[in-house]
Parts: C-alpha cells; sequence; structure tokens
C-alpha cells in the first residue's frame, strides 16, 4: 500500500523542478525583451529629442532669414557679422543662438581646377591650377598628380566618390562643401601615403562652391582674402602683405598696385560681393545643436542641420 505514496512523493519533486526551470527561462526572456525594450525607448526619446532640436533649428532659421531680409545694405550686416561671432536672445529670454558668419568667395573656387577647355574662365583656371601648383610644391606633396585627378573625378565625373545624405551633393556637379573635399583628400592620402595633405590650410586659399554660369559672376571678394592668398597670386612678398593689409578695410586693387604686385580684373571683385555662409549653435535640452545656411545675391538658402555637437 505504501509504493503509490512513494511513487507520488518522487515525482513531485520533479515537478517543481521542472516548473522552477521554466520560471527561470520566463525570468530571462522578459529581462532579456525588458533590455531591448529599454534600448529601444531610449533611441525613441533620442530621435525624438533630435526631431524636435531640428524643428527648433528651423524656427531660429526662419527667424533669421526674416531678419536678414530687412538689410537692404548686405555690406553694412556682414562687415559686422565677419568680425566676430553674434548672441542672438529672445525678449523673454529663454531661446537663444551664436550666430557666425564668412564669405563663401574669398579664395579661389576649388571647381575652378576643370575649366581648362573654357576660354571665357581662363582667369579662373589660371589662378585655381597656379594655386594647387604652388601648394603641392611648397608642402612638397608626395603625388599632387593624383591628387588633382580625384578632384577632377568629383567635379566632373557621373559617379561621384562621395555620398552623403545631403542631397545638394547629388543634384548638382562639383565638390561644394569642404566636408566633401576632405574625403576626397583622406583618399589621396589612404594613395599615396601623404599625410602631408591634411597638415595644409586649403581654406586659406580654396572655396567649394558651385560654379556660375556667367564668368562675371565667377569672382573672389577681394575685400575678405587671406594675406597667404593675396601674396600668392599677386607675387607680393607675404611679410610685406601682413603689414599693410586689413580684411574688410583695405581696397585689394590699390593695395596690390602701391607694392607692385599683378593684378587680374578679370578675376577679383571690386565691389563688396554678398555671398556668405553662417552657421548657428544653439543649445536645446542639455546638449547643444548646429545648423547652416547660405546667404547668396539676397537669398537666404540651403539650411543644413548638423544636429547635435
Amino acid at each position: 500500500m505504501d509504493k503509490p505514496n512513494q511513487t507520488i512523493n518522487r515525482i513531485v519533486p520533479h515537478k517543481r523542478g521542472f516548473a522552477l526551470i521554466l520560471t527561470l527561462s520566463v525570468l530571462a526572456i522578459v529581462i532579456a525583451l525588458t533590455a531591448v525594450l529599454m534600448t529601444y525607448l531610449d533611441d525613441a526619446r533620442k530621435e525624438s529629442d533630435h526631431t524636435k532640436a531640428l524643428i527648433q533649428g528651423n524656427l531660429f532659421y526662419a527667424d533669421i532669414e526674416k531678419t536678414f531680409k530687412r538689410f537692404k545694405n548686405r555690406k553694412t550686416l556682414y562687415s559686422v557679422l565677419y568680425l566676430t561671432p553674434l548672441p542672438l536672445t529672445s525678449q523673454d529670454g529663454k531661446f537663444s543662438i551664436m550666430l557666425t558668419c564668412r564669405p563663401s568667395a574669398n579664395g579661389a573656387n576649388i571647381n575652378w581646377l576643370a575649366l581648362g577647355n573654357d576660354q571665357k574662365m581662363r582667369s579662373q583656371y589660371d589662378a585655381a591650377q597656379s594655386i594647387f601648383e604652388t601648394i603641392a610644391q611648397t608642402y612638397a606633396l608626395e603625388d599632387p598628380s593624383r591628387l588633382e585627378e580625384l578632384l577632377l573625378e568629383e567635379i566632373g565625373g557621373k559617379e561621384k566618390y562621395v555620398r552623403r545624405e545631403q542631397s545638394r551633393l547629388v543634384q548638382k556637379n562639383g565638390i561644394i562643401s569642404y566636408e566633401q573635399f576632405m574625403t576626397i583628400l583622406t583618399k589621396y592620402q589612404f594613395e599615396a601615403d601623404d599625410s602631408k595633405a591634411s597638415h595644409i590650410p586649403w581654406e586659406k586659399f580654396f572655396v567649394f562652391n558651385k560654379v556660375e554660369k556667367n564668368p562675371n559672376e565667377n569672382l573672389i571678394d577681394g575685400e575678405y582674402m587671406s594675406v597667404e592668398l593675396i601674396a600668392m597670386l599677386s607675387g607680393i612678398d607675404l611679410a610685406t602683405v601682413k603689414e599693410g593689409w586689413i580684411e574688410g578695410e583695405v581696397k585689394l586693387q590699390s593695395f596690390i598696385r602701391e607694392n607692385g604686385g599683378a593684378y587680374d580684373k578679370k578675376l577679383f571683385s571690386k565691389a563688396f560681393l554678398a555671398q556668405t555662409v553662417c552657421e548657428a549653435q544653439y543649445k536645446y535640452g542639455d546638449e547643444m545643436y548646429r545648423f547652416r545656411f547660405e546667404d547668396s545675391k539676397g537669398e537666404v538658402k540651403n539650411f543644413e542641420f548638423y544636429g547635435k555637437q
């Protein structure tokens, strides 16, 4: 009569052990799902913050656009903005941004390197080629021909090496941003094993804009050039340029002629060029965000959001 009870007693612990294993498995799944869910919620929160910051950036951009339109004389506006970053704060003090602007045509356009067959753009091509060759010699680049080849492929090729999410880079030919140029430079450095290329202050010599159809609109803003570029294009000693040149105040043509340099009328703009690129940094929540836009020919355009900094 005891045998059935003994059998039952042996079975019960086995069932309890099975239930314990089942419970641990469920807990492990729940923990794993919780971790995944928390990661998803964290990503969703970050994405939400990103979207809200983007919306706030668009609102700032719209306000800046309206404000800039009120300035009929862009030279007055940018003579201030070029000198120092400008802090802007809302009347209630809840929002503030830091606005920084610089000329977008104060150097030779890198895309002029591809204009060798365009006689109307001969001055532009000669200037870009001369600058590139001088840089290659001064900084002893290992394979300048390969670098120029990569640049020309990017400027005129149908299949661009650089692929970015910004639609402007896909829709337009040429190298139209410093970031795009740096990607090409990185490719060259890897191929040629030439680290010197990254130590060159390229932005003192070149700008990265689309080429205008009208040759008279492809000019260098002579009032805001770097001393290095002035010396290179005019043939004046760099020390002399540093001593006498005051950006935004001295007229380039008069300065070059007074110092015995060469001045190409087809290359430089006598008047102020309303071609500007601006960046704005602002705080949203506990993070800093940044966006960029251009002001060209009185039109504020090409808003680009760079996200959290």
